[in-house]
């Protein structure tokens, strides 16, 4: 045991990337401590049902500190630990390698693995072997009385709050509860367990309870939610005095319109999670422990959700984010969804409008709500997600002359991550106003739901706020409707339903559910079993069948084209399109090219040979570190044509019109294509074509 113990400080010190945290996080916690190491330890009784113990307990050995450096890397670069849903990644170590290490310590990492694994065929072919008999009459019931042992521990540690099984942050339950109990918890703890007394005659006493709504009116309202990252009122914080009001537009519009407490599911972390229960109206806490479904059922299945039930009633779906697509998996779970479209980072211009920490300013979100409400004369739902206020908050003065100072903080490094915070909030404050001045004008009906997605990263305690709770944000529901202003604190997950009632829409079993029984008897066990039946049972209240089926996600609102490629001189070329962003490159015979960003409708090619009957598009690629092809325009082929030949006025340049541009792809429609042509650009080689290609003389 004494041996599991040490193994488990490393693998926690390797995880914290500090030895002295670990041995604070041994001492300060010794119950936990001696938990996981007990976990570790029941794995170990395997040894006792093999003969090659050796080889075992080294392989156990390696197995746990294999996922302790895994851990400890992934945390180097990201502020989400290692979980469940991320094991897929562990059968492609080459894709982890590159993901997060350089290329130097790449090679030393395959170099490494290589020799373990060479060491371990030696060891299994010639280490030592267990020559007594193996008893397994006795060898059998002493393994599952250790793993009776262990479970019974659980379920003590848990009543006795020792271990929790509920993360309201997921980065602080590994801090907590340690690296062993909570991976393991993301991996067998997740989905909604199957209520005890599930069947179709409670889901039909479910629907029934829901008679008493009326039917959905004539109004169609744009519907506007903006998600603002980490953001909440500092004047909350007790110990926090600020120069001035950092949210004096958000605080006047709370006046004036309906607003209140927002119920998070997480602190400090999750914007995904609170993102899923403002779309679906499905409360996380019937979820595993720490559980995104972004990364686990909505991977698998669409879900019934604000987009689908809005569609039925002759709405566009937009989803707006400035940040790149791939982040939670948005660009696959949206259209699980049922958004109709996706801008992301990658398809605005404005990518180098950066606040100190490297994030996009959040008001350049205006210019695509705008583009999403006027792509069509239908009512709109779009949901926006901000990123400005993220973290993680400098611990040294980042910005010259700040407009809001801050003091009150036990340490002076504390006082300036409160002082970047508050700067960013008082930015985004000023987006929130431009935006609403901004609807005002609109002669549609619009409502717009506005609050923060969960408190900032700053290590608050329950004493430390005005409210004695971690779990809330605000909101404000604006509108140019003259709805009657109503007060009243609100879940996430009850958001929706509450937004689409006062507009007169009752549709969609969650939302309808939420507005017929909230505040009833059994409202939230009834609840529980209806989201189960409709992502994990036999979805009785669909008559046994989903109705939603994945939508073909067109990522950005407006088309990105490619018009003309002209050739300005050797090796240099003008391409001219439309909707261009910083993420654009030419795509020539299956390779990309770089090419200098120049405007919307322009971009430079400076060390380019293009040859005639080259197959040339644009294609807009990732900003994450996977770098793969999220869309493209048309193929078409390129054919240089001498200007004299049709303008005899003009000499020595050359061009080539690209012709006529078809409607860009769906991800559906480029999914296949996107990711052979991605792949062979990785690979040094280029992929062949299928698509119909354009020819212009």
């Amino acid at each position: 045991m004494f041996g599991v113990m040490v193994l488990y400080f490393v693998i926690e010190a390797i995880s914290r990337h500090s030895v002295s945290e670990a041995f604070s996080y041994m001492t300060e916690r010794p119950l936990v401590f001696l938990y996981n190491s007990f976990l570790i330890f029941t794995t170990t009784m395997l040894v006792y049902l093999v003969r090659r113990r050796v080889f075992m307990r080294v392989l156990l050995t390696i197995f746990w500190l294999g996922l302790g450096i895994i851990n400890g890397v992934l945390l180097a670069n990201r502020v989400t630990p290692f979980t469940g849903p991320d094991l897929h990644l562990i059968t492609d170590a080459v894709k982890i390698a590159n993901k997060y290490l350089n290329p130097f310590f790449f090679v030393i990492v395959m170099i490494i693995a290589i020799l373990v694994l060479i060491a371990m065929i030696i060891l299994f072919v010639k280490g030592p072997r267990y020559r007594g008999k193996l008893r397994y009459r006795v060898n059998i019931p002493f393994v599952l009385i250790v793993v009776l042992a262990f479970a019974g521990t659980t379920r003590l540690a848990l009543d006795k709050r020792v271990l929790s099984n509920y993360f309201g942050n997921i980065a602080f339950a590994y801090q907590d509860y340690g690296y062993p109990y909570c991976l393991a918890t993301t991996i067998f703890n997740t989905g909604i367990s199957c209520p005890r007394d599930y069947s179709e005659s409670a889901i039909n006493e479910i629907e029934d309870s829901e008679s008493n709504l009326p039917k959905t009116g004539e109004k169609r309202p744009n519907i506007i939610f903006l998600q603002l990252e980490s953001f909440f009122d500092p004047t909350l914080v007790n110990y926090l005095n600020v120069s001035e009001d950092p949210i004096p537009n958000f605080r006047k519009l709370m006046k004036e319109y309906s607003s209140g407490y927002y119920k998070v599911p997480s602190v400090g972390a999750g914007t995904a999670n609170t993102e899923f229960e403002s779309i679906t109206g499905m409360s996380l806490h019937y979820f595993g422990p720490g559980e995104y479904p972004y990364k686990s059922i909505l991977k698998e299945t669409t879900c019934e959700s604000a987009p689908y039930v809005l569609k039925s009633l002759g709405y566009r779906t937009h989803a707006i984010h400035n940040n790149e697509a791939n982040f939670y998996g948005r660009k696959s779970v949206f259209a699980n969804l049922g958004f109709d479209t996706f801008t992301s980072e990658e398809y605005m211009s404005e990518q180098d409008d950066t606040n100190p920490n490297d994030w996009m300013r959040d008001r350049n979100l205006t210019k695509y709500i705008m583009q999403a409400l006027n792509e069509t004369d239908d009512p709109d739902y779009i949901y926006t997600i901000s990123v400005q206020g993220h973290g993680d908050y400098p611990e040294e003065p980042t910005i010259e002359n700040p407009k809001i100072t801050v003091s009150g903080s036990s340490t002076e490094a504390l006082n300036n991550k409160w002082e970047y915070y508050c700067n960013q909030i008082y930015e985004m404050d000023q987006f929130v106003k431009e935006l609403t001045d901004t609807l005002s004008q609109l002669d549609e009906d619009v409502v717009l739901v506005m609050y923060g997605d969960h408190l900032p990263t700053m290590g608050l305690t329950v004493e430390d706020m005005e409210n004695r709770y971690l779990f809330q944000t605000e909101y404000v529901i604006w509108d140019n409707m003259e709805i009657e202003k109503k007060d009243a604190n609100i879940a996430a997950y009850q958001m929706a339903a509450e937004v689409m009632n006062r507009v007169g829409i009752h549709e969609g079993n969650v939302f309808r559910y939420h507005q017929a029984r909230r505040q009833t008897k059994n409202y939230q066990a009834d609840l529980e079993m209806l989201q189960y039946d409709i992502l994990y049972g036999k979805q009785y209240v669909y008559g046994g069948k989903n109705p939603y089926q994945k939508e073909k996600l067109h990522l950005g609102v407006e088309e990105v084209t490619l018009d003309k490629i002209e050739k300005i001189s050797d090796g240099r070329y003008y391409i001219t399109g439309t909707n261009f962003t910083q993420s654009a490159y030419l795509e020539v015979n299956g390779e990309l090219v770089e090419v200098t960003y120049v405007s919307p409708t322009t971009l430079l090619l400076t060390d380019g040979d293009l040859q005639d009957g080259d197959e040339v598009d644009i294609a807009i690629r990732s900003n994450s570190s996977t770098r793969k092809v999220l869309s493209r325009t048309e193929t078409q082929i390129y054919h240089e044509t001498s200007k004299a030949q049709t303008d005899e006025s003009t000499e020595d340049t050359t061009e080539t019109d690209m012709g006529s541009q078809t409607e860009g792809q769906t991800e559906e429609q480029t999914e296949t294509k996107t990711d052979e042509k991605a792949d062979a650009v990785e690979n040094g080689a280029s992929s062949e074509k299928s698509e119909t290609t354009v020819e212009t003389q």
